[in-house]
This record gives C-alpha cells, sequence and structure tokens, in this order.
C-alpha cells in the first residue's frame, strides 16, 4: 500500500482522509482496506457491509467529502500539508515502521527528515542538570548534521527543541497541527517550522489532544528516529513508553544516568539495567548511530503481498463464529489463526477486518490481535 507514481491525486487524497478519519480505522486496517479493496475510494464503499458482518452495534461515521475538502483547506491556509505515505515529502523512517501512518500532517520544512535522526526525550518536570544535558546533546547532535526528534513537552523535549532550531528540529504533536501542547510551547512550534524544521502530527486540524493520545504520538516519536535518547525519566513515564517503542521497531535506545537518590533518573537507570546504551556525551550517540548511516534499516516483518481473495469463497457465518470462539484477550498471531481454523488466509484476512471495523478488535505489535474484553457479544 504505496503510492506509485509519486504523488495522490486529489480524489485520491479526499478518499484516503475519509477512510483514515473513518471510526476504528488505523493504520493496520487502513492498509488491510487498501491491499483487499484496491483503493481507499472502493474501501469506502464496502465498509458499510464489513461492519454489519463484524457484528457491530451500528455502522461508524464515515467523513462526507465535503469535510475531507475542508480539513485539507485548513491545512493549506496553516500553511500545512496531507503527505502519503510514498509521496517524496513523507519521512522515511516512518516508511520503515511496522503499520506506518498513510497519511500525516507535516508544517515546516520536510527536508529536515533527511537528515539522520535522532529522539530525545524525558521528565516534564525535569532537573536543571537534566536540561543542560538535553541541550547540550542536542547541540552537539544538531551541529553534527543530526535532525533532533521530540515530543514539544515541557521540560527535556522543549530543551532539545530550543537548542536545535537553527540545525533543524521535528515537534511530533498528540493533537492537532493547530493545537500545540503544552500551550507555552506554542510559539516555539511556530518557531521550528519557520526555521527550517518541522512539526508533525497524524491528528485532525482541531483536535484537541486527550491522555490516550500521547502514547500514539510517542509512537511516531520512536519511529522517526534511528536512535531514541532518554535524558530523565520516572518509572511508568511516558518516556519510557517512547523507549519501549523504540526498541519493538528495533532502534537504538540510550538513557543518560542518574542519581539513585533523584526517582526522575529511576527510569533512565533502569533503562541502562535493560541494556540501552550509556550516553555522557553526544558522542556516545554518534558512535553507535553511525554505522546504521551506511546500512539500510531492514524493512517491517509482514505480509509481503496480500492474501489472493479471489483464491477463497467468502467467509460465512460458521467461519466468523469459529475465529471469535478461537480469540481471546492474549495477542496470537496470524499464521496461528490460520492453522487453528484451517480457513484460508484471505477468509481469515477478512473477518479480522470485520472485526476490526466493528469494533471487535485490537491490534499489537507484530501483526498479533486479540479480542477486546466485551468483543465476544
Amino acid at each position: 500500500m504505496t503510492v506509485e507514481d509519486g504523488r495522490l491525486s486529489d480524489r485520491q487524497r479526499i478518499s484516503w482522509l475519509r477512510l483514515i478519519r473513518t471510526e476504528n480505522v488505523g493504520s493496520a486496517t487502513f492498509r488491510g482496506l487498501v491491499d483487499r479493496f484496491g483503493s481507499a475510494e472502493a474501501a469506502l464503499e464496502m465498509l458499510p457491509e464489513l461492519v454489519i458482518s463484524g457484528g457491530a452495534r451500528r455502522l461508524p461515521r464515515i467523513p462526507s467529502v465535503a469535510e475531507a475538502e475542508a480539513e485539507l483547506d485548513i491545512a493549506r491556509r496553516a500553511g500545512a500539508q496531507l503527505v502519503a505515505i510514498g509521496e517524496p515529502d513523507y519521512p522515511p523512517m516512518l516508511r520503515r515502521m511496522d503499520q506506518p501512518q498513510p497519511l500525516i500532517a507535516i508544517r515546516g520544512e520536510p527536508s529536515v527528515f533527511r537528515r539522520p535522526p535522532v529522539a530525545i526525550v524525558g521528565a516534564r518536570n525535569a532537573s536543571l542538570v537534566g536540561i543542560k544535558m538535553a541541550r547540550m546533546l542536542a547541540a552537539e547532535l544538531g551541529g553534527q548534521g543530526y535532525a533532533v526528534v521530540s515530543g514539544l513537552a515541557r521540560g527535556i523535549d522543549a530543551a532539545a527543541h530550543q537548542a536545535s532550531l537553527a540545525t533543524g528540529t521535528i515537534a511530533v504533536l498528540a493533537g492537532g497541527l493547530d493545537r500545540p501542547y503544552p500551550p507555552e510551547n506554542i510559539e516555539l512550534a511556530a518557531g521550528i517550522a519557520a526555521r527550517g524544521g518541522a512539526v508533525v502530527s497524524e491528528m485532525p486540524f482541531g483536535w484537541e489532544p486527550r491522555a490516550r493520545d500521547f502514547p500514539r504520538r510517542n509512537r511516531i516519536i520512536a519511529g522517526l528516529a534511528l536512535g531514541l535518547v532518554v535524558v530523565e525519566a520516572a518509572h511508568r513515564s511516558g518516556s519510557l513508553i517512547s523507549a519501549r517503542l523504540a526498541g519493538e521497531m528495533g532502534r537504538l535506545v540510550f538513557a543518560v544516568p542518574g542519581s539513585p537518590l533523584d526517582p526522575r533518573a529511576a527510569g533512565t537507570n533502569w533503562l541502562l539495567k535493560q541494556g540501552a546504551t550509556l550516553v555522557t556525551e553526544a558522542s556516545d550517540i554518534v558512535a553507535e548511530i553511525t554505522p546504521l548511516l551506511s546500512n539500510s534499516v531492514p524493512q517491517p516483518a509482514g505480509l509481503a503481498e496480500p492474501p489472493d481473495h479471489s483464491a477463497a469463497p467468502p467467509p460465512g457465518d460458521h467461519d466468523r463464529a469459529g475465529i471469535v470462539e478461537a480469540l481471546g484477550p492474549t495477542p496470537v498471531s496470524l499464521d496461528e489463526i490460520i492453522r487453528h481454523s484451517g480457513l484460508h488466509p484471505a477468509q481469515v484476512f477478512t473477518i479480522l477486518l470485520e472485526l476490526d471495523l466493528a469494533g471487535r478488535l485490537e491490534r499489537h505489535a507484530g501483526g498479533a490481535v486479540s479480542l477486546l474484553p466485551d468483543g465476544g457479544r
């Protein structure tokens, strides 16, 4: 599911936007639908039938053509663009993620994505020493040609962005591009876009960030970078979520050690115990990242080609019931489901799409799936 001719047509972009903004359609479901039906436009036509087959109590709301056109117009007036995977301005590292975002909103200078990216994240209530360390690392990395990626949060994130403003930094938002959070960093976001960096989001314009949107933002931060540096982080912090996601994606994970007496260092010291690379200066990061610059990063694991749906009849109600019965709260792989059910891969693929669109399925790293707690109905 990529753009083969370089750029989407206006009609295609509207269909892509309508599909990704539809309820229960995430990155994996979007790809599955386009692979299954050949285009976003065809997938939109089939959505009601799929949702009913999946057992939903109601149909999802699909944005209208007028609503999609309005969002594109808002983006243009804000000096932003909605870029599709496969288009020249789409961030190269995001393409290498498992389940990359089909569309991403970008304001600023897309050429910053061509600089080798390193993420720097950490505590919002950072210490003065932590802020000084983040600034030092970001300034030195920027001076050596790296793009610094972070989440525009207070503390470590803001320090990293400020120190790399002149060399190119990338801020990832949890809300829409017109809703930077926290409010005191609105000016910083504008400065990033105006000075050769970029501000990015997968959320619609006007979207106010909620608590559950920040892990999604963290996933993009991890996906954008070759490596992720945690400067300060408490246990159970968003920065540790970012580090876990980076590790799952095969990115390098770095941590700055801190005092065992400071709870803001508990997370970073734990990462070091788990095998993260210790960082006391920028050269520690550069030494590990440099070998990656001359080697292509492996593509994510997954199906090389979508199942041939013409090779099997459509699934029946008995087939659907069997898959629902086999699933539970523990994630299982697609291969396990196929072996257990004895169904053709295309039939299993279709049933999982139906359950996903009906809001009954949860997707996990590596393509595994599980049934939501009330998914069995």
